[in-house]
């Protein structure tokens, strides 16, 4: 079981960002994958999800025009390009795979969007 996220970095307001997460055989086939952050001192939230056949994607409504969320099958691979940063995107950003059986989280991703 495996979920392995990277991208994360320094960036400037306006600027974009490419999130990966590597998944294993056990945690991408057939599992929804999305992704969730969370600021300091904050509450974790939902910020987009694919689902396995990736025909039905969502988004939070704060990102909804500016992520993408897209899956790579052969990659096994979930990625979130992010574009229009703001300094409250800045969060550690966490990768979950997840199914009506179970759930995996990844390791968090640190995002910093400067003004």
């Amino acid at each position: 079981v495996q979920l392995q996220a990277s991208g994360g970095g320094l960036v400037q307001a306006g600027g974009s960002l490419r999130l990966s997460c590597a998944a294993s055989a056990g945690t991408f086939r057939g599992y929804t994958l999305g992704w969730f952050r969370q600021a300091t001192g904050t509450e974790r939230e939902f910020v987009a999800a694919a689902s396995w056949s990736g025909s039905y994607t969502t988004y939070a409504v704060s990102v909804k025009g500016r992520f993408t969320i897209s899956r790579d099958y052969a990659k096994m691979t979930v990625y979130l390009q992010m574009s229009s940063l703001r300094p409250e995107d800045t969060a550690v950003y966490y990768c979950k795979s997840y199914s009506r059986a179970s759930e995996y989280w990844g390791q968090g991703t640190l995002v910093t969007v400067s003004s």
